[in-house]
């Protein structure tokens, strides 16, 4: 079901942001198996899977600190675990991670969608230009491209960025920022799409519109930092920018 909190019009969007982690791949079972890996390294107890699967979304450093307790880690101990935990992913990223059904047919969809040249000439008939599509997460962009290309994702974006491609993480503004420059795209002309507080509040903060996923990692999130639309199915990407 789509839940619509505050519409848009499809037809004036030109640039749809995508999160990763939980919005475009269920990526789960790779990370818990690997942030387990790095507790077993420095001699911690495992964790259940739900537990460490609340703790992403904010970048890898982040998701090892929480793991390890949180603020009052000492920074040795959080460094010594990131390492191991980015040199086991690095190896066991495509283990278990598969793209959520439904995700390739809306992809194509919403790529092969038009929307009309509302900067043409208005004395012309209005012409219709491709939408653009990139990733933007908090997962390390080595990875992330990685896993996009291997999954078969790769030829939908225009770009991908991670979570060191910039100075700053979502849910600072830069990184969607950056892309709206590189599509000539203003704010209302775009959307960001992903499953947690993290991508509403990157949206907000670029004065983006926002949509979110309710069958991701964190779909709780999104009751305390509501999107502008909220879709429970990978299938339903496709009808929020596919209308008319």
């Amino acid at each position: 079901m789509i839940h619509t909190r505050r519409a848009f019009d499809p037809h004036s969007i030109k640039l749809v942001i995508f999160d990763l982690d939980g919005t475009l791949i269920d990526s789960r079972l790779d990370l818990v198996h690997s942030v387990n890996a790095a507790l077993r390294h420095i001699g911690r107890p495992e964790l259940p899977d739900d537990v460490i699967a609340s703790y992403v979304g904010d970048g890898a450093p982040i998701l090892i600190q929480r793991a390890l307790g949180g603020e009052s880690v000492d920074e040795a101990t959080v460094r010594r675990g990131l390492q191991f935990f980015l040199s086991y992913y690095r190896e066991h990223k495509l283990d278990h991670t598969t793209v959520y059904d439904g995700i390739h047919e809306s992809l194509s969809a919403i790529q092969n969608s038009l929307h009309p040249d509302l900067n043409g000439d208005p004395g012309k008939e209005s012409s219709a230009v491709p939408r653009q599509m990139a990733v933007l997460t908090n997962k390390p962009v080595v990875p992330s491209r990685a896993i996009v290309e291997a999954l078969g994702l790769g030829p939908f974006f225009t770009q991908i960025y991670g979570g060191n491609s910039f100075a700053t993480k979502k849910p600072d503004p830069e990184g969607a920022r950056k892309l709206l420059e590189e599509n000539a795209v203003s704010p209302e002309e775009a959307v960001i799409v992903g499953d947690s507080h993290v991508d509403v509040e990157t949206g907000r903060n670029a004065g983006l519109w926002t949509v979110g996923v309710n069958y991701g990692f964190a779909p709780h999130t999104l009751r305390e930092t509501p999107p502008d639309v909220l879709v429970d199915s990978a299938h339903e990407l496709a009808e929020v920018f596919c209308v008319g």
